[in-house]
């Protein structure tokens, strides 16, 4: 019988840097345009009105701030599952665990929205007929075994190798950024109404609240998520420094332009009888609300079949290939998570292709139990949207206490104003939590206890060799934060209490959040302790062996 450390060396637990700067921008932007432009501008017009505009607007500017924050992030630190890891330098262990969980639970279940999703938009198809549930959008069991199959079937394309991977992601992104500009285009050309802008009950009917509203639960925040996959990617990227920063900060403004101009078309080529008297109408004459695919029948409706087709076509096309690179982002999460010790080193296994395949598999399960207590496509979004959020709180929160306890470690890319931008991030970080919603909320509560269940059965049961130092002292502002953050959504007006006006629990939300940046800024730990860690994970990777081989 082989001997424990004989079965440990046939383990290997290296990467390939074989990603270049369009594979790493198009895994991002890949990620961006998913499911989100093809629901999205429906969603943000039902809350909104026209006045979703200015929501993608301010929807864009705040995933701007943390995109710029996450670009200095990258390129100082090219580790694979960045996001689970920065924390970790900066807090040590109980911080990084808890931020490494929020990372792979937002990474792990994107793949199944994306899918569910497809199924969706497939209803236009006879033989999808009887996948979903067309008054309730739940998935039948007939709709839950095609979307175990999806599933199974973006899982196996990861194991094919990042290389190949990134050629067939950025493939399907070339197309995937030229359909929705086509639909620009055309359906600017082809059918637009100017008087659509102040038609129904206005151009902003539900003012301040409507559009803040919009932000999130109208899916405008999920659609711009996926900036972060250019460093879940980074300990595979060719030339990291330079890459990283700048597939970062494009994908996200490629992103605003081309989802604010989709919501433009969208408004100006409904025809007048699909509105209502307002714009969250749902009667039988107001049908624009109840549109199981808003672009395809938009232009079934104006004549445009060519487009239509189009449309369906990449229903398919365009949600996959982002569920198809966040199942490949949640694989390098997990692999980053047990590199630093939270979860079994198992995840770490990589195969001859250098695939951390424990992780995939592990994202394949996940994916599929998500199916089932969140069917739908708008009910993921609520989850995810705040699961993402809380996961981008952590880079600003770290890269405050980088700059002041490293400030001359090499930066490719220095973010300008990074002692206002870092508390402005977390600031609408936490902002957009509580536009989420209680309802949405305490559901991630209990996906967060989960979490350090899972953590703490890896520790008790000793499933990592390297298990981390918790560092209690350096996180010891993270439970008021959490507590604090659900006790504020809980009384405002967007939860069930309203004890707090509105505008007056944004500015709770911010003055709050200002006491816990620089709480945590205060506690961090020291420049050695950071230098200590960072060497012990970063230095190989940045070298090109990702890990070692026991």
């Amino acid at each position: 019988m082989a001997a424990p450390a004989d079965a440990e060396r046939r383990h290997t637990t290296s990467l390939k840097r074989e990603v270049g700067l369009v594979g790493l921008t198009w895994a991002s932007m890949g990620s961006i345009i998913g499911s989100g432009w093809l629901f999205g501008a429906q969603k943000a017009l039902i809350v909104a009105g026209p006045a979703a505009i200015i929501s993608w607007v301010i929807g864009g500017v705040v995933i701007l701030a943390l995109a710029l924050v996450h670009a200095e992030l990258g390129g100082m630190y090219p580790v694979s599952g960045g996001t689970a890891r920065f924390p970790h330098y900066a807090f040590g262990g109980f911080a990084g665990a808890s931020f490494g969980w929020f990372s792979w639970l937002q990474a792990a279940t994107v793949a199944p929205i994306e899918v569910s999703a497809m199924i969706t938009y497939g209803q236009h198809y006879s033989f999808a007929n009887g996948w979903l549930n067309p008054k309730t959008g739940v998935l039948t069991t007939s709709g839950l075994i095609v979307a175990v199959l999806l599933m199974a079937f973006l899982t196996s394309i990861n194991f094919l190798g990042i290389r190949r991977l990134a050629a067939a992601n950025s493939a399907a992104t070339w197309w995937k950024v030229a359909i929705p500009l086509l639909t620009i285009f055309v359906l600017a050309l082809a059918n637009f109404h100017p008087g659509n802008f102040s038609a129904a009950n206005g151009f902003n009917p539900d003012k301040a609240h409507g559009i803040l509203a919009a932000v999130s639960t109208g899916g405008i925040i999920f659609s711009y998520l996926g900036f972060e996959q250019a460093d879940q990617l980074a300990g595979e990227s060719k030339n990291p420094r330079r890459d990283i920063p700048i597939a970062i900060i494009g994908s996200i403004v490629l992103g605003i332009i081309i989802y604010t101009a989709l919501q433009i078309a969208f408004l100006g080529a409904l025809p007048s009888s699909a509105i209502g008297s307002t714009w969250s109408d749902t009667s039988s004459t107001a049908y624009y609300t109840v549109f199981t695919g808003p672009f395809a029948e938009i232009a079934t409706l104006v004549g445009l079949g060519w487009l239509a087709a189009i449309l369906y076509a990449d229903a398919i096309i365009s949600p996959a290939g982002t569920g198809l690179i966040y199942t490949t982002g949640s694989s390098r999460v997990s692999y980053g998570l047990s590199r630093n010790g939270y979860v079994p080193t198992a995840f770490e296994w990589t195969n001859t292709r250098a695939v951390p395949w424990v992780g995939l598999i592990a994202a394949f399960l996940t994916g599929c139990i998500c199916f089932l207590p969140f069917p739908s496509w708008q009910s993921l979004v609520g989850l995810i949207t705040s699961a993402s959020v809380l996961m981008y709180a952590g880079a600003p929160l770290s890269l405050g206490v980088f700059r002041r306890r490293l400030p001359e470690t090499e930066r490719p890319y220095r973010l300008p104003w990074a002692h206002v931008l870092s508390p402005f991030a977390f600031i609408v970080a936490n902002l957009i939590i509580l536009w989420s919603g209680w309802t949405t909320d305490w559901k991630l509560g209990v996906a967060i206890l989960l979490g350090y269940v899972i953590l703490a059965i890896s520790r008790v049961f000793h499933l990592n060799d390297k298990p981390p130092v918790l560092n209690w002292h350096a996180a010891m502002w993270l439970p008021p934060y959490l507590l604090g953050m659900g006790a504020i959504v809980y009384m405002s007006t967007f939860g069930p209490k309203g004890w707090i006006p509105l505008w007056w629990d944004m500015a709770v939300v911010a003055g709050f959040s200002l006491v816990i940046y620089f709480w945590a800024m205060q506690v961090a730990l020291s420049s050695e302790q950071i230098e200590a860690m960072i060497s012990e994970v970063v230095l190989p990777e940045e070298e090109g062996v990702a890990g070692v081989q026991h």
